[in-house]
């Protein structure tokens, strides 16, 4: 799928983002590597820290379904780009290989790509026992 694809499915989930307190609407649109798609939206909360950001919404919707094999993600917002949170980028490196791509914009004409490698220098994940 191309960046621009992904683009309009990410704005379309916008939409359905519940902000009530930022009004900072986010749509995220994940590729796996056999080309399904995810999609999320952010979901604020009033005690703030339950509030889960678009990226891990696609995500752990995706996890829930069996797929871990990621291959891209778009991030977009209602304000100009969004930028995956700590969190977030902590959270896809757990699931994620150097080259996983994320895309942001500020609009369809205006995307940027970066790796995962590049959005978290020196990402780590633990072993499990």
């Amino acid at each position: 799928m191309t960046d621009r694809e992904l683009y309009v499915i990410a704005k379309e989930m916008t939409k359905r983002s519940y902000a009530p307190f930022s009004k900072f609407c986010v749509g995220a649109a994940l590729e796996c590597k056999d080309g399904t798609i995810f999609t999320g939206c952010n979901v604020e909360n009033s005690s703030f820290g339950g509030t889960i950001c678009a990226e891990r919404v696609a995500m752990t919707k995706a996890i829930s379904e069996g797929y871990h094999d990621f291959k891209q993600i778009m991030i977009t917002s209602s304000g100009g780009e969004a930028w995956p949170c700590g969190i977030c980028r902590q959270f896809m490196k757990e699931f994620c290989d150097d080259d996983f791509i994320i895309y942001t914009a500020a609009d369809i004409d205006h995307i940027r790509k970066y790796t995962m490698d590049e959005i978290l220098p020196e990402g780590f994940r633990m072993e499990a026992k």
